[in-house]
């Protein structure tokens, strides 16, 4: 277990996955390459493109990495992978031989700055730069992403990172009940995941409150039964007197609101936030009238000695003798326990460090079986919150690693639980139906779980990802490789020719009816005007929307250095400062900023 070994796997997965591949006479024209752990799978694409055409390995990367996806799962930086020069260079070296380029030009395709020896070759850099699309797993980590890889795009603005995102979904028939699936079957048809699920809101309307409840209470015996067996066995398997073994049968109360967690125990999860104030949550556990109880899952990696001492704290809460038939810690968390706990409980709590949760999925898997989100305001949460469906955590800010603020957010998770949920709960009507409750469940149910469904995700990737990519790889890859030679020598130019670029002479001035007029004078130097654009840039007025406009070249100033005006005009009342003239690489058919990072702002 150490960077060598995980090199090899990673060895096997990209390269030997491709020529597997090839050895079943696969032939794909998309790869969509899972985190950075199958990077290398570019640079065995390309070798196979050269040996099919002849053409060098620059020219065989530029026509196969439109056909090549990076979808990145990290929310920090330090989570890609790294392998020093030294260390991977007897498994890398002969391997760009074959690809007749230099050890140094491989590692270059994977470093921040190419030309930095004593930088490691950084994986995910290395999908990056093979890539013709980059995306994130949720509307969030899209930003946090474009953080991440600023570094190698830079004065690109932190908006146009070329990273787009499609949040990730759940494969909804793995995880319903058979009681949810009889709801559903009743509401919206046996084939109701085999469509577009447009329908599935407005079906769903037509169930009464009344049949949410008894989904409820159905679901949650079950769980309390299975929980009840998987954890005498736990006992038993523990030593335990056999007296603590047959108690079992007596925990947990079907009537009580259930609450579940489980997830790996690490920092950035904080799963002992709930422990902040353990008297506070003694006494919501113990409440005779209206009370909570908790089944808890997880385990940490065997290196991960907070993650392990997080579990420990667990372990001798519940052996407190007023909660123990109210909390349940269940080891040896696996997929089998997470399907029945996703199945049964009625609350899903999750409390990651913002913005550390790329996406999560857990939350997810209860949406089906009618049960209700708490969580922070992170991940697939941050797009999916809203009061009619479930309860945040958090201010939708960042916080780092405080303490004080831990503190502060575990005194919200008790809050919230108090004043918010547990009433919502146990408040009846005549019927002993929580009204608001189901209502909750409804809606949660008809409008989320379409939404995070595998199905809207893989339609998003097949559209918004998959298509472009395959009429890119075509149009690069046919007549020869004719469009990726053009790219190739056009990448090659810019990266020569690039710092003749300079702008002069910038003017703006407002026209009437809220027309702004600009123009700048750009000296080209050796570059032909046709590889270049020239644009107006504008900041966001929001969080997103920012503004590019073209200026069309208008005459030649000077033929002797290719000096060319540029102009635009405007409608907007936005003010003359707010835009600012750019220079940046352009050819039809080039992917800006991914293949040419080049940028010249007017000073």
């Amino acid at each position: 277990d150490g960077p060598e070994l995980r090199l090899q796997q990673e060895i096997v997965l990209g390269i030997g996955g491709w020529r597997l591949l090839s050895s079943l006479g696969i032939e794909p024209a998309i790869c969509h390459l899972n985190e950075g752990h199958a990077a290398l799978a570019v640079l065995e694409r390309a070798r196979d493109f050269m040996t099919a055409t002849g053409q060098s390995f620059e020219v065989a990367l530029t026509a196969t990495r439109s056909g090549n996806i990076f979808t990145t799962h990290t929310p920090v930086e330090a989570g890609f992978d790294r392998f020093q020069k030294e260390m991977a260079e007897p498994y890398l070296a002969p391997y760009a031989e074959k690809l007749g380029i230099s050890y140094g030009s491989l590692l270059a395709l994977g470093r921040q700055n190419p030309g930095d020896d004593r930088e490691p070759l950084n994986m995910a850099y290395l999908a990056v730069r093979g890539a013709g699309a980059v995306n994130a797993v949720s509307r969030l980590h899209c930003h946090v992403s474009r953080n991440i890889f600023q570094p190698l795009f830079p004065r690109i603005p932190l908006w146009e990172i070329p990273v787009t995102y499609v949040t990730n979904g759940v494969h909804v028939p793995s995880w319903d009940s058979a009681l949810a699936d009889t709801l559903w079957t009743d509401a919206c048809g046996q084939y109701r995941w085999q469509g577009d699920l447009e329908t599935l809101e407005e079906n769903m309307k037509g169930i009464s409150p009344e049949r949410f409840w008894m989904l409820r209470d159905a679901r949650i015996k079950e769980l309390i039964s299975y929980v009840r067996q998987r954890y005498a066995r736990q006992l038993a398997a523990m030593g335990a007197p056999r007296q603590d073994v047959s108690q079992c049968a007596q925990l947990l109360d079907a009537k009580c609101l259930t609450v579940g967690f489980a997830r790996r125990f690490t920092g950035y999860k904080r799963p002992n936030l709930l422990l902040q104030d353990p008297e506070r949550l003694v006494r919501l556990l113990t409440d005779p009238e209206r009370s909570l109880q908790l089944i808890i899952a997880g385990k940490a990696h065997p290196n991960d000695r907070e993650g392990k001492e997080m579990i420990k704290a667990w372990a001798r809460f519940t052996r407190r003798p007023e909660v123990r038939p109210r909390v349940i810690f269940l080891e040896d968390y696996d997929m089998s326990l997470a399907q029945k706990m996703v199945q049964g409980v009625d609350l899903w709590i999750n409390t990651p460090r913002r913005p550390w949760e790329a996406c999560g999925t857990s939350g997810m898997k209860v949406l089906v079986n009618g049960g209700l989100n708490l969580s922070e305001i992170d991940g697939w949460w941050a797009e999916a919150y809203r009061p009619e469906v479930g309860w945040a955590l958090g201010d939708g800010r960042e916080h780092d690693s405080d303490p004080a603020w831990d503190v502060y957010e575990a005194g919200e998770l008790y809050r919230i639980l108090e004043e918010e949920v547990i009433p919502c709960f146990y408040e009846r009507d005549r019927t002993g139906v929580p009204i608001l409750w189901a209502e909750r469940m409804r809606r949660s149910m008809a409008e989320l779980t379409p939404a995070f469904s595998s199905n809207r995700m893989v339609r998003e990737y097949v559209e918004k990802l998959y298509f472009p990519a395959l009429a890119a790889f075509r149009e690069r890859t046919k007549n020869e490789a004719q469009a990726a030679l053009q790219i190739n020598l056009w990448r090659r130019s810019i990266e020569t020719l690039w710092p003749q670029i300079a702008m002069r002479n910038f003017y703006g001035e407002r026209r009437d009816e809220g027309i702004l007029f600009f123009r700048v004078e750009v000296a080209l130097g050796g570059v032909h005007p046709g590889i270049v654009a020239v644009q107006l840039w504008a900041d966001p007025l929001d969080d997103e929307t920012f503004e590019v406009q073209p200026m069309k070249r208008s005459a030649i100033r000077d033929q002797a250095n290719n000096v060319w005006g540029y102009e635009a005009e405007i409608k907007t009342q936005r003010a003359l400062d707010d835009y600012t003239p750019r220079v940046v690489p352009y050819l039809p058919g080039a992917m800006v900023p991914l293949e040419a990072p080049q940028i010249l702002w007017y000073k």
